[in-house]
């Protein structure tokens, strides 16, 4: 019998054995999801041995507690059927006692709502009701709605612990049959402790988000990192599938205002909870976060609405190719492809949308999570085609529009430094690179990841600095194919027309033991594209001077990128302890002569021989410049 008057619901409180007492064999329940689990009844339903309660079948969207039987005489008793393969589900799926029921998030409620699962029964955890007698569901608002609508008995365990959370959340304590009073808190997560490796991916990961973003949230060290390295960012949206203490973190200190939110203005946008204490208490009667079914959260068309969406996900392993296997396993949630496809998708039909899979290049065990190939690699992800980035600590890769050797060049320059050698010896191997591919190991330990640079230049134009790497051939390419004759012959001293592999990977594989070689780049990290390179090299290593050199697209000159770069070369030959360096110009690059004259803390020299003026900048002595009478003055900028 229904509750009708709400001031009186404590009269209407059993014992979980009197609920109990109710069900019948073979009856289909429906639990209530991840935090948001009946603890109580279920406590209760497992240690029972009361006769009618067998061959059971319980249905649960996310399964993180007491639902799943890792004991067989609980699997006698019931059977759990979940729609997810993360955390402690993924053992029991695996050990039998568990049945998976594959399927994609968003489309549940309807699979639901045509009774293909027909539920019987529905236990949920709820808040005490309000004054007008409205129950909340909390932090789990996936199909808890439905089910109370399609169950002929329906079953409220009160909670008193449990926050009231705005959204699709409110159920008139009058649906319920029976009530029973929680006995213990909902289930609580401590925060994770990420580590220095997954702090240095999700800078990167952070380097690739936009002000005005919205991004989707997953659990974990990464994503733990990720909001730490997002708090100087202006305002990003949530819309993701799990709120976080993180999150909590990210709408706090101002970062997130949900501002370009399409679906729910100025809202973040949510299904399910998962944290401490303290998320909890702050999620209690807090508009700003709307918690709505799985319908809605999931559904790639109300992802999409959202400009410039990324989704951010984990991944287990990469290979080459750019392929992708997932995580599996305890600590795993929302990371099954079934889990991550509605996001994936709805990135890509977000207007400036992207995915981001990110990991260190590592496991805990030290083995290599960049790989020849995933293909034997369980949890894979079919959809590696349409994946925008790959990050680890040592950088991001754009994978659009790349090749597969392109891909395998990149991705071996963010895989683990002693890794890239049999990296580099399986592709070749397997033709995936070219076979005379240059590879220098001690390369790979002395690249300079601390150089790097923003600067923004007159018009506006926003540059990026950092070292140059093998992967870089290609952009190197296209930089030298942009150039005209003269400015080719000005670099080169020849008028070269082609610039096959076999010479630009010579250029781009640096022995950074005597040369030091920066590009500049426009774009957004991972779509970047190189407009300019300075480097200086010695020609042994007790050579206290070094040889410079500079090019810059022709779009990009005279707005200072040279003067920049030659600026940021002598502070870091400085530190390198060398003295100064020479560079041949021709007499007509009077340009490249001007900046060199910028260089205001070390004295210039240039003696005109045969047309080209020889050029040194030595650091140590007076900053005047000691000019050749025949110099002229080399009046503008590149």
């Amino acid at each position: 019998m229904k509750i009708e008057n709400p001031l009186e619901w404590r009269r209407h409180v059993s014992t979980p054995e009197t609920v109990l007492a109710k069900i019948t064999p073979g009856m289909r329940i429906f639990i209530g999801t991840g935090v948001g689990e009946p603890r109580t009844l279920l406590q209760h339903l497992r240690e029972s041995t009361a006769y009618n309660l067998k061959d059971l079948e319980l249905f649960q969207l996310v399964s993180l507690g007491a639902a799943i039987a890792l004991k067989s005489r609980d699997s006698e008793k019931y059977r759990l059927k979940t729609f997810f393969t993360g955390w402690e589900a993924s053992e029991a799926i695996t050990e039998g006692l568990a049945d998976f029921i594959p399927s994609r998030y968003y489309q549940i409620p309807g699979i639901i709502r045509s009774g293909q699962i027909p539920i019987d029964a529905a236990f949920v955890q709820i808040t005490p009701p309000n004054d007008a007698g409205f129950c909340s569901l909390g932090v789990c608002i996936d199909a808890g709605k439905l089910a109370i609508e399609q169950a002929s008995l329906v079953v409220g365990e009160i909670n008193p612990w449990v926050p009231r959370t705005f959204g699709d959340t409110f159920v008139h304590i009058s649906a319920f049959d029976q009530l029973v009073e929680a006995g213990q808190p909902p289930i609580y997560f401590d925060r994770w402790k990420p580590d220095a490796v997954y702090e240095k991916v999700a800078a990167n990961v952070a380097a690739t988000i936009e002000d005005g973003s919205c991004i989707g949230f997953s659990v974990g060290p990464l994503y733990e990192a990720l909001s730490h390295h997002l708090t100087h960012k202006r305002d990003l949206g949530i819309h993701t599938p799990f709120f976080f203490d993180s999150l909590m973190d990210l709408v706090t200190c101002g970062a997130v205002t949900n501002r370009f939110q399409r679906t729910y203005p100025g809202k973040s946008l949510t299904s399910y909870a998962i944290g401490t204490s303290a998320l909890m208490a702050w999620l209690d009667n807090n508009p700003l976060v709307e918690f709505q079914s799985i319908d809605r959260v999931f559904n790639p068309l109300h992802i999409s609405r959202n400009p410039r969406y990324v989704a951010v996900l984990p991944a287990r392993k990469v290979d080459l190719s750019g392929r992708i296997a997932l995580h599996t396993g305890k600590g795993n949630v929302g990371s099954g492809p079934g889990e991550v496809v509605d996001f994936f998708n709805g990135a890509l039909l977000s207007e400036g949308g992207r995915t981001i899979f990110a990991l260190p290049s590592r496991n805990r065990r030290g083995e290599p999570n960049i790989l020849a190939s995933v293909r034997e690699v369980p949890n894979q992800f079919s959809l590696w085609e349409a994946v925008s980035m790959i990050v680890t600590e040592y950088g991001i890769v754009s994978l659009s529009g790349r090749s597969v050797r392109e891909r395998a060049q990149a991705l071996i320059d963010i895989a683990h430094p002693d890794d890239r050698g049999a990296l580099v010896a399986e592709a070749k191997k397997r033709r995936i690179i070219y076979p005379d591919q240059i590879y220098l190991a001690e390369s790979a330990h002395l690249y300079p990841a601390e150089i790097t640079a923003r600067h923004t230049f007159a018009g506006g134009v926003a540059v990026r600095f950092r070292a140059i790497k093998p992967s870089d051939e290609e952009e190197m390419r296209r930089l030298f194919y942009r150039f005209s004759e003269t400015t080719v012959y000005t670099r080169y001293f020849t008028p070269l027309k082609i610039m096959p592999h076999a010479r630009m990977q010579e250029y781009v594989n640096v022995d950074y033991s005597r040369v030091l070689s920066i590009v500049a780049l426009v774009g957004e990290p991972g779509h970047d594209r190189v407009v300019a390179e300075a480097r200086f090299a010695k020609q042994d290593l007790g050579d206290p001077y070094a040889e410079v050199a500079f090019v810059v697209d022709e779009d990009y000159q005279k707005i200072g990128i040279a003067t920049f770069l030659c600026r940021m070369l002598c502070r870091l030959a400085r530190e390198r302890q060398l003295k100064g360096f020479t560079a041949d110009v021709l007499s007509q690059n009077k340009s490249m002569l001007r900046v060199f004259e910028k260089i205001e803390d070390c004295a210039l020299q240039a003696r005109l021989v045969h047309g080209v003026y020889q050029v040194t900048l030595d650091f140590q002595a007076p900053a005047e410049a000691a000019r050749d009478p025949e110099a002229p003055g080399c009046p503008g900028t590149i």
